[in-house]
């Protein structure tokens, strides 16, 4: 399964930006689809994730702002983020994991997202 995951870059602080990630397997249209985040020095954490329901958690940090949606037809997922602040700045990955089987669990290349004060 490969993940390939667009739309990351640079915005001003209180911008916005929306990322995608299109799953090359179908699998992923029955699995959990999320984004992770990883700034320098920090460990990999979860920003949003979705279940094939529609189902939506979000980290604290960025409920109110981020928004997750899916296309299960497509396996693809979008992360709408608002109100951006530089600490939202990082490293993105896409990831796609079985809600039944924790080694199935699947992760894109990472697209940079910048945010300047």
């Amino acid at each position: 399964v490969q993940l390939q995951a667009s739309g990351g870059g640079l915005a001003q602080a209180g911008g916005s930006l929306t990322l995608s990630c299109t799953s090359s397997n179908d699998i992923s249209r029955l699995n959990i689809m999320g984004w992770y985040r990883q700034a320098p020095g920090q460990q990999r954490e979860l920003v949003a994730e979705v279940t094939r329901g529609g189902t939506t958690n979000y980290a604290a940090s960025v409920k109110g702002r981020f928004s997750i949606s899916r296309v299960n037809a497509r396996a693809e997922i979008y992360l709408q983020m608002n109100s951006l602040k530089p600490e939202d700045t990082g490293v993105y990955y896409c990831n796609s994991r079985s809600p039944f089987n924790s080694r199935v669990n699947y992760w894109g290349q990472g697209t940079q997202v910048t945010v300047s004060s």
